[in-house]
């Protein structure tokens, strides 16, 4: 397995070994956490949308979430770095990495209708925020390959009827989308705030929406990743952390 000199290897938990990109961003907890919400359904056909490293993939293989996974990366250099990863933990037989812009892609790309669809997408709009000089770390926070609406019509595509579309994203574009999904035909059904601890707002959302679904959203409880004024995990969140599972509400 070729080490670029750029990149290094990280042991994460469910003994995966992760070859990340110094120039890129790395695992983090909204990849975990998205990870954690996707339910096991061992049997189904899993896509996933901007795979980066692909540790979201990788990590449900791992915990038998899905039978085999397709995913999309348009940045070709991060696009080889999934497809070693892969090789790395002996799942390339179960994991195929595209690199393919998700905006020119349906369900005839990968053969089939996907029984569900997963995204970490870029928060910011293009034109918002800090922007990075570094190419690979500007595409995965900006909307440079693909806003939210795109990501949300391209679930649509792959999705086979009452499939279903997860996404972790920033609260202050709840409303981008709420709105993405349901100009799409992806009825929102639960979302779960998570929050650092319980004296903050929340930082992220998770958002799980069906395809052709009937209207009726579940709040969950929220999720507080740390106790109040330590840098120690909740016992709920330490629980997440060990089982790659959210508790079903």
């Amino acid at each position: 397995m070729n080490i670029l000199e750029n990149e290094r290897i990280n042991i994460i938990n469910e003994d995966l070994k992760l070859i990340e990109n110094k120039d890129s961003l790395t695992f983090g907890t909204d990849a975990y956490l998205l990870s954690a919400f996707l339910p096991k359904r061992s049997r189904d056909i899993g896509v996933e949308l901007g795979v980066g490293s692909g540790v979201i993939s990788l990590l449900a293989l791992t915990k038998k979430k899905c039978a085999h996974v397709y995913g999309f990366e348009v940045q070709s250099n991060i696009a080889s770095i999934a497809k070693r990863n892969a090789e790395l933990n002996n799942l390339s037989d179960k994991f195929s990495i595209i690199n393919e812009d998700l905006r020119n892609v349906n369900s005839s790309t990968i053969g089939c209708e996907a029984d569900f669809v997963f995204s970490n997408p870029p928060y910011m709009k293009s034109n918002s925020g800090k922007q990075n000089d570094n190419e690979n770390k500007n595409a995965s926070r900006h909307e440079i390959f693909g806003e939210i609406n795109d990501f949300c019509a391209c679930a649509k595509r792959l999705l086979k009827f009452g499939g279903n579309f997860f996404v972790v994203y920033r609260p202050d574009r709840m409303i981008d989308l709420i709105y993405a999904l349901r100009s799409n035909g992806l009825e929102p059904k639960k979302l779960t705030f998570i929050h650092a601890n319980s004296s903050t707002p929340p930082s992220l959302l998770l958002v799980s929406a069906k395809l052709g679904g009937k209207g009726g959203l579940t709040i969950t409880k929220p999720i507080y990743i740390y106790k109040n004024g330590t840098q120690e995990y909740t016992e709920e969140y330490q629980k997440i952390y060990d089982t790659c599972e959210v508790e079903e509400i």
